[in-house]
């Protein structure tokens, strides 16, 4: 019994070095993206989003332009339709200017105004760059191949289990040394995954880029929620 109880307590050991050595590794891996990502004075992408429920029969594929000021909480996140003449029609745009958040719902000419999220609660592409910097676990998984490119990939669980998103999966590309993909769960059995197609750094954005102009949108509707 002795035996048997050593050899436990031996296992145990060598699993807490090994997880402590795969999070040293991705904490490591994790400064690297944020140094890099904390020296764009802006930057824009563009993604695809999609929203997988096998359960519920839900499949959801879009496209989307992400643009934020990276040494503050400015993002402009563009979710867009089915093309119109061609062209990418705008189906919704999150803006916010790290005070206030506008939410424009093109289809029904309406945007809802709240608070700017700086809790992280919110989902949105901007969050996938800095998201893991405070209330979350994470482990270094090991590398993948994700659409040709070589990416280490680290889980993420939040320290409150409250969350609705209980997993994050992060693919850094390893050469870039940026986020290229995230997958996140939710209790509900949704799966939203963000594949970042394009990335340019320190491009020059004007300010206004950050902020709602209702004169710009003939009828919207406000809804201020603040």
């Amino acid at each position: 019994m002795k035996k048997y109880a050593l050899l436990f307590v031996l296992a145990l050991i060598t699993i807490s070095k090994t997880f402590a050595q795969k999070d040293a590794q991705a904490k490591a891996i994790l400064d690297q993206v944020t140094q890099k990502y904390k020296t764009y004075d802006g930057i824009k992408t563009d993604f695809v989003f999609t929203l997988d429920n096998p359960q519920a029969n839900i499949k959801e594929t879009q496209t989307g332009t992400l643009i934020a000021k990276s040494k503050s909480n400015k993002f402009k996140v563009t979710i867009y339709g089915k093309p119109v003449g061609g062209k990418p029609a705008v189906a919704q745009e999150i803006i916010s200017d790290g005070k206030s958040q506008w939410t424009y719902l093109k289809k029904d000419n309406e945007v809802q105004v709240n608070d700017a999220d700086k809790n992280g609660e919110g989902l949105n592409p901007a969050q996938i760059f800095t998201m893991y910097e405070k209330g979350y676990k994470y482990v270094y998984v090991g590398e993948q191949k994700l659409n040709a490119k070589a990416c280490q990939v680290i889980d993420l669980s939040p320290v409150d289990a409250k969350k609705s998103i209980f997993k994050v999966r992060l693919f850094v590309d390893k050469a870039q040394k940026q986020i290229y993909s995230a997958m996140l769960f939710d209790k509900n059995g949704n799966k939203y995954n963000y594949t970042l197609k394009t990335f340019a750094s320190n491009a020059a954005i004007p300010d206004n880029t950050f902020s709602f102009d209702p004169k710009a949108h003939p009828g919207v509707e406000v809804v201020d929620l603040r």
